[in-house]
């Protein structure tokens, strides 16, 4: 004899006696169950304010700062009488190269005070400089906190871009069964 049938049968017996239990109970507490559709539309909420959430994100590298170069520097060169000669004077001295033979020109150049030669003593190039770490910051926008008006109440909510002026909200409206079965409990 084989069980197999016998086996398949039994279970499908407890299957039938289960759902009738459990359908006698649901008829018991006087409700079936019924799924709840969600209604929903799509409306607009005026804007108020958009701040923007950062994110502050540090980073340190490494530059050469070097110190000022330093060089040597000339001696003041002075030049005498230049206050007590007059408008003809001056001009003269400028333009006198253009109306006077060189050899009276180098004559009067020897006179002058002379300005150190700077081509021995060229300036001296002493960079100091180091290796140090400077240290960057970055702000970068992650989120906006928008605040918004829809149907005269305020509303907060953090977006991940900025909305503009207007916001599309997506409005959701489901009966609360909760209550109600608190009520059909109460009143038998």
């Amino acid at each position: 004899m084989n069980p197999a049938p016998f086996l398949s049968a039994l279970c499908l017996l407890a299957f039938f006696v289960a759902s009738a239990r459990a359908q006698e109970a649901s008829e018991v507490d006087g409700r079936n169950r019924v799924v709840v559709v969600e209604n929903v539309r799509y409306d607009y909420a005026q804007v108020l304010n958009v701040e923007p959430v950062f994110q502050t994100l540090r980073a340190t590298r490494t530059e050469e700062h070097c110190e000022p170069v330093a060089t040597r520097t000339l001696a003041p060169v002075q030049v005498k009488g230049e206050e007590n000669k007059g408008g003809f004077r001056r001009f003269w001295d400028s333009v006198r190269g253009i109306f006077v033979n060189r050899e009276e020109s180098a004559e009067d150049t020897a006179e002058a005070p002379r300005i150190h030669d700077t081509s021995r003593h060229a300036a001296m190039l002493t960079p100091e400089c180091k290796i140090v770490e400077v240290g960057r910051e970055f702000r970068r926008p992650i989120a906006y906190d928008v605040d918004y008006v829809y149907k005269g109440v305020k509303f907060r909510s953090r977006l991940p871009e900025d909305p503009g002026n207007r916001l599309k909200l997506r409005v959701s409206i489901t009966p609360d069964i909760g209550s109600m079965v608190e009520q059909a409990a109460g009143n038998p």
